[in-house]
């Protein structure tokens, strides 16, 4: 067909325009309140109603709502005593810069490509009333066994920092469950899965957890229109979550080759020695309306090795139809992928 969009690359025509991946944004009605509470005609308390929710989801009985996942980051480790311990890949950056920011010992934690081994905690000497920060998924490729690792550090007397900001909502209840790790942090940007664009939140049933953190509480203080966001977002995470996860475990079932198959995950991640061009080729065959949902390891956030990851959790839910994923999949196997 011939390209009729102004400023787009002559690829971008590779597919109907009606039928190009699009990034996650915001629902309509979240925007909808979002917007009324902006021009005053909706005054509810939401940061309220927010945090009875996240109670809801995580079985917290404390709650905060935060400026940002970083924030949330920034409070939680304030508030450890000890060393912090932080996976050697698979978790998130600001992790280890937080914790050196706050002059914080961190140790590295090895992992199996992300996936945290309770057994390879035997092997460091690790201070009383450390905290391990880890992701609900490691790379949100692979989801970890949450269980283990809280039984694991309940008996050793280490704090467990859960960044659920991919896996709140989850139906099993397996991640960002009270039960399991001592504090839930999330972040509510985009594109994660409580999408607001802004905001994030922290849960624990440890209230001296927030009399220890006053102050940094008071310099991440977010506002109602936030708020009113984050908590429309909280009624869809469950179902949004579900979408997402039955969409990748579709395309792992499709795709050979990928990392952490049989576990649940948010994005795909495929190894291979030639990612940087390939990860290009996928992007040519596979445009977006803006941002992207195709990246390159290694990377600290994902893994260490040379890969490809597709981002699902980057893409509207209208994308995570068979169709698209189809899509998704014969570009794969073009560049032999599979």
């Amino acid at each position: 067909m011939k390209c009729s969009i102004p400023n787009r690359l002559p690829w971008i025509c590779t597919l109907k325009v009606d039928n190009m991946f699009k990034f996650k944004t915001p629902s309509k009605k979240t925007l909808e309140i979002m917007s009324e509470v902006a021009k005053g005609n909706l005054k509810d308390d939401f940061e309220i109603r927010c945090c009875e929710k996240i109670t809801d989801l995580t079985s917290h009985e404390f709650v905060k709502v935060t400026s940002s996942g970083n924030n949330s980051i920034f409070i939680s480790l304030s508030s450890v005593e000890g060393d912090i311990i932080v996976p050697d890949q698979g978790g998130w950056h600001g992790f280890k810069q937080i914790a050196k920011f706050l002059n914080k010992n961190i140790i590295t934690l090895k992992t199996d490509s992300g996936i945290i081994n309770p057994k390879y905690l035997d092997d460091l000497d690790i201070p009383d009333k450390s905290a391990l920060i880890f992701t609900s998924f490691a790379g949100y490729c692979g989801e970890q066994d949450i269980k283990d690792i809280s039984k694991y550090c309940k008996s050793n007397n280490i704090i467990t920092i859960e960044d659920a900001s991919a896996g709140i909502g989850d139906k099993k209840h397996a991640l960002g469950n009270g039960k399991y790790s001592d504090i839930i942090i999330a972040s509510t940007g985009s594109p994660k899965m409580i999408n607001v664009g802004s905001g994030g939140f922290i849960s624990t049933n440890n209230k001296e957890f927030f009399d220890r953190t006053s102050l940094p509480q008071k310099l991440s203080k977010t506002n109602n229109i936030i708020c009113s966001g984050i908590d429309n977002e909280l009624d869809l995470v469950e179902e949004n979550l579900e979408l997402t996860l039955n969409a990748t475990k579709y395309l792992k079932n499709n795709i050979g080759r990928t990392l952490h198959a049989k576990r649940r995950g948010v994005n795909v991640i495929i190894p291979n020695e030639n990612a940087k061009e390939i990860s290009w080729n996928l992007k040519k065959s596979l445009p977006i309306n803006k941002s992207g949902f195709i990246t390159t390891c290694p990377n600290y956030n994902r893994v260490k090795q040379k890969a490809i990851a597709i981002e699902i959790k980057n893409l509207s839910y209208d994308c995570l139809k068979k169709e698209y994923l189809d899509k998704i999949i014969k570009e794969v196997r073009i560049n032999n992928l599979l």
